[in-house]
């Protein structure tokens, strides 16, 4: 997957938070990243990595994503590679 790619896939994550407003909130919490941060910085591929990263660490999460958005797990773990830090 080429980054464009992943970034796409990675802001599909974030509107899925935001879809979970005690799923956005734990993610702020755990990643210091907040709601400002998001709104002004939704397309550095810094925070698009760490959203993945979230999702990533909770089956439920990962489950419900790829259910929405119709892909392959294996899609999000191809994304969160494609993205820096990973």
């Amino acid at each position: 997957m080429n980054p464009v790619d992943a970034e796409i896939l990675a802001l599909k994550a974030l509107a899925y938070l935001a879809h979970s407003p005690d799923d956005l909130e734990r993610f702020g919490a755990l990643s210091g990243v907040t709601l400002a941060d998001l709104k002004a910085r939704a397309d550095d591929p810094e925070i698009l990595a760490a959203i993945l990263d979230f999702i990533l660490v909770s089956d439920d999460l990962i489950t419900g994503f790829c259910e929405t958005v119709e892909i392959d797990p294996r899609e999000l773990h191809a994304a969160r590679r494609a993205l820096p830090g990973a």
